[in-house]
Order: C-alpha cells, then sequence, then structure tokens
C-alpha cells in the first residue's frame, strides 16, 4: 500500500496535479480501495474535525497580526532602528537583515513572509550603499528562515494538533535552538565581512546618540509586541489562539499611531490573511485525508516495526532521516512535508525512543532547508520577486552556507536534545 500511495502521488504530481490535491486524491483512492465506498462518510467528519480546533484559530490571526504590521509602517521603522543600532558591527545592515528577520518572524510566524518583508525594504537600500548581492540575498533568504524556527511559528501550531501536543511547549522548545541559528548566522555574515571587505561599503561612522536613541525608540513597539505576545503566553495570561487576538489589537494600534493604515490597505490585509488561511488549511484538510488512509493500511505500525527489524541505531535512523526529508523539501513546502510523513513515521519515532517535542523542533528546521532548497524553495522566489534582475541559481548559491549551517543546527540538537528540551523543563519544574 505504501508502495501503491507513492506511486500515485508521483503519477498525480508528473500530470500536473498540485501537490496538496494529489495528497487528498491519493487519500480517498486508497481509503475506496481498502474498504470500498464503506468509509466515504468518514470523509466529512475529518474535515470537521481538523478545522474545529482551538489551536489552529491561532493561524489566520497570526496571519492577520503579521500582515497588518507590514503594512502599518512599524516593519519597515523598526528595520531602520536596528540598522542603525548594528551600525558598528561587521557586515553593517546585513547584521541588520538577520536580526530584523529574527524578530520580525517572531510576529509573522511565516518564513517566506519574513523574507519578503524585509527584503522589500532592505534589498534596494542595501544596493544603494554598496552593498554586494552576494552577501545580502544569502541574509534575506536565511533570514527569513528564522520565521517558524522563532516561535509564534505557524508550522508548529499545525504540528501540535496533528501530535496532539502542547503548542505552548513546542513554542518554549524553539527558543534557544532559534537564538544559536542567530548566533551562526550573525557570526558568518562577520567573517564574510571581514574577509573579504568588498562585499560591504567602508564603516559608516558612529551615529549620534540623539540618533541611536530615536533608533531605539523606532524598535520598542515591535519588540515590545513580541515580549508580550510570547510572554503571556509562557506564563498562562493567554492562550496562543488569544495571544494572536491581541496582537491583532495591537497591531491595529500601532497602525492608528504611525496614520499609515488606510482601509485600502486593511482591506488587503485582510484578503491576503484569508488567502494564506485558506492554503494552510486546505493543505492540512488533504494531508489528514491521507494521514487516515495511511492509518487504515497500517503503514505506520508497518513501517516502525520494519526499522525496528532492520536494527538501526537512533543515529543511523536519524541520519537516514535527515536527508529523506532534505530530498523531500525540494519538491514539497514544510507544512505538506510533515503532514505527508508524520502519520507513516510517528510510530517509528516512538520505537526509537525520540520525544515528540525535541522532534518538532527537528522538524521545523527540515522545514525551513525546505524554504531554501530549489527548484521550489519558497523564500528563493520571495526574493527573486524583488530583486528580479537576479538568477534563482545566484539566490540558491548566496543561500547555501546558511542551510549547511541549520542541517549542522539539526546534529547538534540530536547530540544534545537538552539545547530543546531544557527550557520546557525548566518553566514546568
Amino acid at each position: 500500500m505504501l508502495a501503491l500511495y507513492c506511486a500515485l502521488l508521483g503519477v498525480a504530481i508528473v500530470a500536473g496535479v498540485p501537490v496538496v490535491a494529489a495528497m487528498g486524491l491519493v487519500g480517498v483512492v486508497g481509503i475506496t480501495i481498502l474498504h470500498g465506498l464503506l468509509l466515504w462518510p468518514s470523509l466529512g467528519d475529518i474535515v470537521w474535525n481538523t478545522v474545529n480546533s482551538f489551536t489552529l484559530t491561532a493561524v489566520p490571526l497570526f496571519v492577520l497580526m503579521g500582515e497588518i504590521i507590514l503594512r502599518s509602517g512599524a516593519s519597515s521603522r523598526f528595520y531602520q532602528g536596528v540598522a542603525v543600532l548594528l551600525n558598528r558591527v561587521p557586515g553593517g545592515l546585513a547584521q541588520s537583515n538577520i536580526m530584523g528577520c529574527a524578530l520580525f518572524s517572531a510576529i509573522s510566524g511565516s518564513s517566506t513572509a519574513t523574507a519578503l518583508t524585509i527584503g522589500t525594504v532592505a534589498l534596494p537600500e542595501m544596493r544603494r550603499r554598496g552593498y554586494s548581492d552576494a552577501i545580502t540575498l544569502g541574509t534575506l533568504t536565511g533570514g527569513g528562515a528564522l520565521g517558524n524556527l522563532i516561535p509564534p511559528s505557524i508550522f508548529l501550531l499545525v504540528y501540535a494538533a496533528v501530535v496532539q501536543q502542547s503548542v505552548i511547549d513546542l513554542f518554549v522548545a524553539t527558543i534557544i535552538p532559534g537564538l544559536i541559528a542567530v548566533a551562526m548566522f550573525m557570526a558568518y555574515v562577520a567573517w564574510r565581512a571581514l574577509s573579504d571587505p568588498s562585499l560591504v561599503p567602508p564603516r559608516a561612522p558612529r551615529h549620534s546618540w540623539r540618533q541611536v536613541m530615536i533608533a531605539a525608540w523606532q524598535c520598542i513597539p515591535v519588540t515590545a509586541l513580541i515580549f508580550a505576545i510570547i510572554g503571556g503566553m509562557y506564563f498562562g495570561v493567554v492562550t496562543p489562539t488569544e495571544a494572536a487576538g491581541f496582537g491583532c489589537v495591537v497591531a491595529l494600534i500601532l497602525g492608528a499611531f504611525y496614520r499609515e493604515l488606510t482601509w485600502r490597505k486593511f482591506e488587503a490585509a485582510l484578503m491576503a490573511s484569508v488567502a494564506v488561511s485558506c492554503v494552510v488549511m486546505f493543505i492540512i484538510i488533504n494531508g489528514q485525508i491521507l494521514g487516515f488512509a495511511v492509518t487504515q493500511a497500517g503503514i505506520g505500525r508497518a513501517t516502525a516495526r520494519a526499522i525496528a527489524e532492520l536494527g538501526l541505531s537512533p543515529f543511523l535512523f536519524f541520519t537516514v532521516l535527515f536527508f529523506f526529508y532534505l530530498l523531500l523539501g525540494t519538491f514539497l513546502d514544510g507544512i505538506s512535508m510533515m503532514l505527508l510523513t508524520v502519520p507513516i513515521l510517528y510510530p517509528a519515532l516512538r520505537t526509537m525512543g525520540f520525544n515528540d517535542v525535541w522532534f518538532g523542533v527537528i522538524l521545523v528546521i527540515q522545514a525551513e532547508l525546505a524554504q531554501l532548497s530549489p527548484p521550489i524553495g519558497l523564500n528563493l522566489f520571495a526574493v527573486q520577486s524583488i530583486a528580479r534582475d537576479v538568477e534563482l541559481s545566484t539566490i540558491s548559491w548566496a543561500s547555501l552556507p546558511y542551510a549547511v549551517m541549520l542541517g549542522a543546527l539539526s546534529f547538534l540538537l540530536y547530540f544534545y536534545p537538552e539545547l530543546a528540551l531544557w527550557l520546557v523543563a525548566t518553566m514546568k519544574g
């Protein structure tokens, strides 16, 4: 049945059926082969039980919050402030891209939205000041890849709903790995800037204290919003869904304060949020239909038994899994990849003794690698939509070091799982 499902999925994709629709189609075909029309009424239950989730209500709210922040003027002011504060750090504005992506991702919860938002502001300014595209493009795609790794994360909201894990535990588990990724990226940018000064312009003179204070003031609203949302969830003041709703209200207040959020822009934010949310929910529903077919066929249990009989060590199993997801990420987005594989692999993961929360962090990193993997890496296309004069291959090469660092982070988490689990246990204890 697994071979049949893979063959049907491959034929549907080659025939031009969108991957998401192909997942649902294969699921329906699989259920029909196994039980005829007997379980067709269950499809309605699957759809209802999937979308009738308090946790998933946070997805459209977080998306809306990010869209409002993008159009309110708060994001551009925030980036300008970060650029001034990091002016003397080797790499200058390139470092601002990493830091800006890291903090903005805590609002948008989406890698592609982060890369697009920061890139729209940063790319013209960096070209004007003499930064090379070789360093600029990678900081935008790589920095954007922090979008799901730094909480709150749309990917983790979906994963939590699938494996019935605590959203807050998953968010907490990504904090330290996210900070490690930011440190790795910024260290790499500093090394590139120092080893090849032609990539960046000469260091600008120091800003006055007045300019620094103004820059800090520009960063405060967005930073305060991030800490209010994350802190409220972690300390039990609000649920993730309530935090997302609160974030939307604060984003509207910021839009009114800056007087840049017109009715036309607000309408565009609503339309974009509806479009993104519908796509996410469509992916989840079709993934659950395929997951139901996988479960009915007993593929998960059989896979776990087969892996156990192979006698693979946990490290070898993890390595195979890493490269499997790396390959899968070249033609699937992160959420589709997760929904397609978790029902099959979950029993095997439990057999190997892998922690659900820890594996969620690993899956997030794999999803971010998928965003940087040609030919359909969404971050690559997002940046190319801004830098239309640059070939996709050029953007891919600039993104490669960041993909390598994310891969290294995955193996670091394998050898030191407490990097993801220590903070969760500490906050519970």
